[in-house]
């Protein structure tokens, strides 16, 4: 952010933080990572119960932060959005199993120089990374997505994700400007789907529209047996809920319920094997790729491929 003097503010000024400490508050600015956790939750492929990512989620250890929502509620009132992203996806993929990883973007983080440097751990995944804009952050930030979030897309190679699409903000015409990877639908369309006849025909037309559009989907919050049946009869790639995998760190392993109907159960993922952690001050290689997902979806009836994306192609 830059002032009418032309000066950068990309946090919060020293005299603001230190009234936040008299409050009796943990300035975000000063929160490492030792003081940030992180969980995966396992994104399972629905037509055979394997892995086919993980979603890492924040945990901060502090008490008054530990509420997601109201850490980064807190970030925002102290311009440290930035910062605190930077810090969680240090934390997450230095952690992470070696999968595809979706990882969350609070929209602030788009006016940061964080976001944008080409040193950040999200260059140094050995598989796909997905980066996660709420439906609603879509909206309301569509200039930026567009610009510099999809810019990052470009040059990182990661996809990008509109999560919790159906939660109240929809806007079809936005959404396909995006261009997104992946949507995710939102629980308040997954809850009960299999009671609801219409639910359902808005879920299969909405998946329709996906594939047309060359995006994948996958189901937020699957949390019975009938919901699980009910997606993979519209047509959802992949489900997410604690019916499959709770969040864990290390990543649990996948509970697939069909396998007793299918006669065969798929190969339970354990989640103890972490990569190395890497030095995350050194650039990216001239062109380094991504090792594609589609070694996850080796049948026959493979899923139409994600664009590969190289680090540092462009």
């Amino acid at each position: 952010m830059i002032d009418r003097r032309g000066k950068e503010h990309w946090t919060q000024s020293d005299d603001a933080v230190s009234a936040l400490v008299l409050d009796g508050k943990t300035p975000l600015r000063s929160i490492g990572t030792s003081e940030i956790g992180v969980v995966y939750q396992p994104i399972v492929d629905l037509r055979n119960g394997r892995l086919f990512a993980a979603e890492a989620l924040v945990r901060c250890k502090i008490p008054e932060h530990k509420n997601p929502e109201h850490l980064f509620a807190a970030a925002v009132r102290e311009k440290a959005s930035g910062r605190l992203g930077r810090t969680i996806r240090e934390v997450a993929f230095a952690e992470a199993p070696a999968v595809p990883l979706f990882v969350n973007v609070h929209p602030d983080e788009l006016n940061s120089r964080w976001f944008v440097r080409p040193d950040d751990p999200m260059h140094f995944h050995d598989q796909n990374v997905f980066l996660e804009i709420t439906e609603s952050a879509a909206f309301d930030h569509f200039g930026l997505v567009t610009s510099t979030l999809k810019e990052v897309c470009s040059r990182s190679g990661a996809k990008l994700v509109v999560d919790d699409f159906g939660a109240g903000y929809s806007n079809l015409k936005r959404v396909v400007d995006i261009e997104p990877a992946v949507v995710k639908l939102d629980r308040e369309l997954i809850s009960r789907l299999h009671e609801s006849a219409k639910q359902r025909i808005l879920v299969t037309h909405v998946v329709e529209l996906c594939k047309a559009l060359g995006a994948r989907v996958v189901a937020e919050g699957i949390e019975t047996l009938g919901e699980l049946k009910a997606v993979r009869d519209c047509g959802v790639h992949f489900g997410q809920g604690y019916l499959l995998a709770r969040p864990g760190n290390p990543m649990p392993s996948v509970e697939w319920p069909l396998a007793s109907s299918s006669g065969s159960r798929p190969p339970r993922h354990a989640s103890t094997k972490t990569k190395p952690s890497r030095d995350a001050g050194r650039p990216p290689p001239a062109a380094r790729s991504r090792k594609s997902d589609r070694s996850a979806l080796s049948e026959a009836d493979t899923l139409p491929p994600l664009p590969r994306g190289g680090r540092g192609s462009r």
